[in-house]
């Protein structure tokens, strides 16, 4: 794809030789379901807990790379806080070192817990905000560890995403869906676009869980 520029700081573009090499390995490896041309690498701003605005750069399915950046820009005109939006190869890919540091991400060729299946994000079209904040809780385990203080939802606390808060509704104008509707596990931090066909495919895959 050729440089899309949608604002001053929000950017998406091919893939980077040098990107490639970094995540060859790590968070890319060579698969049936996705190429390293099906993605796009995005140069975005977010405002940080400091409240200041910084940079942050994500990896995404290409099919999706306008629209996670409309998202974003909405998300920094709204002063919507997210403490790290960095690449998951800064943490060799490793799910678990990702949330506990509160890293916001995308891209991650990696399998879903307690399966054999490709995540969406393996896919890239699974984004994670605020991670540490919005656990992942599947048969009462509480992921990432340090996350036990945020797993009762009926606490109130900063950075807790819900029904009403404002990236819930921003992730929703784009029909983007909530881990936290799940019945059978709660995905507090996970937002995901399906593709054609790929709905039936994770219900099951979730009624086997």
């Amino acid at each position: 794809m050729k440089e899309y520029i949608l604002a001053e700081g929000f950017t998406a573009k091919d893939i980077p030789a040098e990107i490639a090499d970094k995540i060859d390995g790590v968070t890319y490896h060579k698969n049936d379901s996705i190429t390293i041309a099906d993605l796009a690498y995005l140069e975005v701003l977010h405002i940080g807990f400091d409240g200041k605005s910084a940079k942050g750069e994500l990896i995404c399915n290409k099919k999706l790379a306008k629209e996670i950046l409309h998202i974003f820009k909405d998300l920094y005109d709204k002063k919507y806080a997210i403490e790290k939006l960095r690449l998951a190869d800064e943490y060799g890919g490793d799910d678990d070192k990702i949330m506990a540091d509160n890293n916001s991400s995308c891209f991650n060729y990696r399998v879903i817990f307690g399966t054999k299946t490709i995540s969406l994000h393996g896919l890239g079209r699974a984004i994670d905000i605020n991670p540490l904040y919005n656990p992942y809780i599947v048969n009462g385990k509480i992921m990432p560890d340090n996350a036990t203080p945020f797993a009762d939802r009926d606490k109130d606390f900063p950075h807790k995403i819900d029904k009403n808060d404002v990236c819930f509704k921003v992730f929703k104008s784009y029909g983007w869906l909530w881990g936290g509707d799940w019945t059978d596990s709660k995905d507090y931090q996970h937002f995901y676009k399906e593709e054609n066909g790929l709905k039936r495919i994770i219900q099951k895959i979730k009624d086997k869980l």
